[in-house]
């Protein structure tokens, strides 16, 4: 893929962020998630690819504004064949809310490479370009802690582990106490808590629990650009899930699979923060215009890039904002 289309791409990030941080602490996450889909879309549409979302905001035959089968960008003969997986707005209640953390964030891959992952949840363990090959899903948390903490050169009690604050993790929770490391819970959005674990600066070593599967597979491609190491499980409520899961793609949907297996080949990803968290700082409006805070990764090169954006909206496409 060309180093230029990832800056193509960020604009899509930036355009969803704009449109989805103007609704922030209104209480309507439908509105915002809406809102930032939409500016997508029609960012993605100025884009000289020719993309198919196996990874959006659900399958295209339930119309929505990026449905899995969907195809965007200008699609002329010549672009670029890609596949995409995406999120407009991880965290949309955070971004209803005022809460923080919530982004706005792209993967893409060559054909065949990006994990068909059903509407299920997973579990995931990642970690940054320090404690690759440290991991192994199938031990226990503590155990996993231990080996992360050896190949950082740190105590377990220096690490910061980021996990989703829900029921389903009082266990989890509880045995990352025991071990005697410090964690950061999240109230939605696992994603940034994956991102995390990509920016030393961020101070984030470790992300463990339970999650979509969406943003599973775009935490994997993130986790690549930067060389660190991400294993998944596909965790499913019935054996109806199970068969519908293997129908889409996985031949064995119970198995670990790493950040190759959810994201392999050649892969592109961008973000932009919507509200601030740990990672981006969020959108800051400004009268005529806003600034954006976002970041850019490619796996061939491992090259980060940071992008601090201003934009004046008289001077710009109106992607909804």
């Amino acid at each position: 893929m060309d180093r230029n289309l990832a800056l193509e791409v960020v604009r899509a990030t930036e355009a969803a962020a704009l449109a989805s941080a103007r609704l922030m602490g209104r209480g309507d996450r439908n509105a915002v998630r809406q809102a930032a889909a939409e500016a997508m879309r029609q960012a993605l549409s100025d884009v000289a690819i020719r993309g198919e979302i196996v990874l959006g905001e659900g399958p295209a035959a339930q119309a929505t504004v990026l449905g899995a089968g969907d195809l965007v960008g200008k699609c002329r003969e010549g672009d670029v064949e890609l596949e995409i997986a995406l999120d407009p707005l991880d965290g949309a209640q955070l971004c209803a809310t005022g809460g923080t953390n919530a982004v706005s964030a792209i993967a893409m891959g060559e054909p065949g490479q990006l994990l068909r992952a059903p509407d299920a949840h997973m579990e995931k363990l990642a970690v940054g370009p320090g404690a690759r090959g440290a991991i192994d899903l199938r031990r226990p948390p503590t155990e996993n802690l231990a080996r992360i903490a050896d190949a950082l050169g740190k105590y377990v009690e220096d690490l910061t582990v980021v996990i989703l604050d829900r029921p389903r993790h009082v266990k989890l929770i509880q045995l990352v106490r025991e071990a005697g490391a410090r964690i950061k819970l999240l109230t939605d959005g696992d994603l940034a808590g994956a991102l995390g674990t990509c920016i030393p600066e961020c101070g984030i070593d470790v992300l463990m629990g339970i999650g979509g599967a969406r943003e599973g597979v775009i935490s994997a491609a993130a986790v690549r650009c930067v060389g660190g190491d991400m294993q998944g499980r596909l965790v499913f409520r019935n054996e109806a899930e199970r068969e519908r899961a293997r129908a889409r793609g996985p031949k064995d949907p119970d198995r670990v699979m790493t950040a190759e297996d959810m994201a392999g080949g050649s892969v592109m990803f961008a973000a932009t923060g919507v509200t601030s968290g740990d990672a981006l700082e969020g959108v800051v409006f400004t009268g005529d215009g806003a600034r954006t805070h976002s970041t850019v990764m490619r796996s061939r090169t491992g090259t980060v890039r940071f992008i601090d954006t201003i934009h004046h909206f008289t001077r710009r496409p109106n992607y909804g904002w």
